[in-house]
């Protein structure tokens, strides 16, 4: 159930609602937009009765919500929801750029990566410093010690972070340092870890898992909205099918999908979501005219030495390519692009 207030509603009938809502076991959430203030509620196990609360001062209408990914439907805020992080608007006009290597490797690496990218119209940087491997053998990150440099990396080159938490017991420590916080696609259905970023209310970046349906991966994103935190973006980074001749498949009609389907905005992640740097710049480009609100690109400055996922990242040179392609195309797509 949505209960839209009327534009002219006081924040003391807005209570009023809410308290009504607790009172009867729900919680209330509410959900500000340009013109009004519109009130979903979770927690009931069947159909809200309207009569509750259509007749209550300030209810203009009351709407029934038949999806299960409910907070982050369109038929909660028909309007598309803009991610602030910092300065960086996800979901604007601006076709946002995050860049930056898989994995933080050392002090020297992170910085002059951070150079690179913001100097080609990069606005978040992204790194790992806690990373989940396959193997429990392989390298894993520096851990805080990468967080430190990360961050020093982007405050020296005006730059946000976004980085991956992997478990719940670090996500206060990655908070520290991290503008956005990640979840990978392997924790994509780690709900406990869902949770608690929603209640860390850091913007968030929600990879799709690669054996995630639309609707799961939205229903992903509800845990997170379910804790207050409306501030979550998609990122499509690939899912698995039958062929082998790519890592995965990037899946770009999921992106006009779930805009048809969700107020949250959208990016896509070209570099996990094939696996082959080759293929990074085309399907940069196709994400861009599907829709996407942002791309997500590894770049090293080393590739061949690099410690985890050398084959899918550019090279400066190449990303200086794709970027100018993407300078050149964004205008047609209704999209700007940072000098």
């Amino acid at each position: 159930m949505l209960i839209v207030m009327n534009n002219n509603a006081t924040d003391d009938q807005i209570e009023q609602i809410e308290d009504k809502i607790r009172s009867l076991g729900w919680t209330p959430h509410e959900i500000p937009g340009s013109l009004r203030i519109a009130i979903g509620i979770t927690g009931n196990k069947g159909a809200v009765d309207q009569g509750l609360f259509l007749n209550l001062p300030g209810v203009a209408e009351c709407i029934p919500v038949s999806k299960p990914f409910k907070l982050v439907s369109r038929d909660v805020k028909t309007e598309s929801t803009v991610v602030q992080v910092k300065d960086v608007s996800i979901g604007s006009k601006e076709l946002v750029l995050i860049a930056g290597p898989c994995l933080i490797e050392s002090k020297a690496q992170i910085m002059e990566t951070a150079e690179f990218v913001r100097s080609h119209g990069a606005r978040i940087l992204r790194g790992g410093a806690y990373k989940p491997r396959t193997s429990p053998y392989s390298f894993q990150g520096l851990k805080e010690e990468g967080l430190k440099y990360l961050r020093e990396a982007a405050d020296h080159y005006g730059l946000c972070v976004v980085t991956e938490v992997k478990d719940t017991e670090t996500v206060p420590l990655v908070g520290e340092y991290a503008d956005m916080l990640q979840i990978g696609a392997r924790n994509m259905d780690n709900f406990s870890l869902l949770e608690a970023v929603g209640r860390n209310k850091k913007p968030v970046l929600l990879k799709r898992g690669v054996a995630a349906t639309v609707e799961e991966w939205l229903m992903a994103a509800e845990y997170i909205a379910s804790q207050g935190n409306y501030n979550v973006v998609l990122c499509e980074s690939g899912i698995r099918t039958f062929d082998t001749l790519a890592r995965d498949i990037l899946d770009l009609n999921a992106v006009p999908l779930v805009k048809q389907l969700s107020h949250l905005p959208v990016v896509v992640d070209p570099s996990h979501g094939t696996g082959s740097w080759e293929l990074v710049a085309p399907m940069a480009m196709a994400a861009v005219a599907a829709g996407s609100d942002g791309l997500m690109v590894e770049v090293q400055l080393h590739p061949e030495r690099a410690f985890s996922d050398g084959k899918q990242s550019l090279k400066p040179e190449k990303f200086a390519e794709l970027v100018a392609k993407l300078r050149k195309m964004s205008h047609v797509f209704d999209k700007s692009f940072p000098e």
